[in-house]
């Protein structure tokens, strides 16, 4: 099919200035014209465009993507490889930088006294105050909830990384009984689901069974909560899910 300048920016989402710029310096040059002049496009034009937007949504500029492109060695299956590792690297840096974000808005609703310097060096892209709507609607009007704000309120920096560290100890131990293959209603397992529900109570808030196996449905069912276990290790959300309700029924 040919398509008009003007049906190709529609149809990408782009301006027909920016397509005749890109005409202008031969990145996307149209591969035919009418009886009149008018520039046509077809398929494969519409296919470089694409390959033209994903790269300068990556940030590059025009004069590298024309380079890339029209590097005779490569082939789309390569471009397609190299835009998924780009993005994907720059996925997992806005998901540090998101929890960054939401860790500041939060350490201020619960009056953590640290400076910038003091929570990146204690929290980095860790966020103990996370998803604090959710707890909130779940639990705002508990004494669990009031007591959470007010041991955090209380911790220093010194505070926070002795949790910091004793929570990364945790998280190693609990992915390397999970990579060994044990299942989620092992004792090995089961023991590391009791050990996460009394760091909770250690540190926040009394935490009872009841409490613990609401959590673990939310590791699952809300996807920032699984994030966060799931880079840790892959399926580790629904694995300690499921050993935080074993455990809860094993000690209940």
């Amino acid at each position: 099919m040919a398509y008009t300048v003007g049906q190709v920016a529609k149809l990408a989402g782009v301006t027909v200035r920016t397509l005749h710029h890109y005409d202008e310096i031969g990145l996307l040059s149209p591969s035919g014209r009418s009886r009149t002049g008018y520039r046509r496009y077809d398929d494969a034009d519409l296919e470089r465009l694409q390959l033209v937007r994903y790269y300068r949504e990556l940030g590059f500029p025009l004069e590298e993507i024309a380079a890339i492109l029209d590097d005779p060695a490569a082939d789309p299956a390569a471009h397609l490889r190299r835009q998924h590792e780009l993005l994907t690297v720059r996925i997992k840096r806005l998901q540090e930088m998101v929890s960054a974000i939401e860790f500041a808005l939060e350490a201020k609703k619960v009056d953590i006294q640290l400076t910038p310097e003091e929570r990146f060096e204690v929290f980095g892209d860790f966020d103990p105050e996370a998803h604090a709507d959710e707890a909130e609607q779940r639990w705002g009007g508990s004494e669990a909830y009031r007591e959470s704000n007010r041991r955090a309120a209380r911790y220093g920096k010194d505070d926070w990384l002795r949790f910091k560290s004793e929570n990364e100890d945790w998280g190693r131990r609990v992915v390397a009984v999970m990579s060994s293959g044990a299942p989620a209603d092992s004792p090995e397992a089961m023991e590391l689901a009791e050990e996460h529900r009394q760091i909770i109570g250690r540190w926040f808030y009394e935490c009872s069974y009841e409490i613990h196996t609401g959590l673990a449905d939310m590791y699952v069912a809300d996807e920032r909560f699984r994030a966060t276990y799931e880079n840790m290790a892959p399926g580790l959300a629904a694995y300690l899910s499921e050993a935080i309700h074993a455990n809860a029924i094993n000690r209940g």
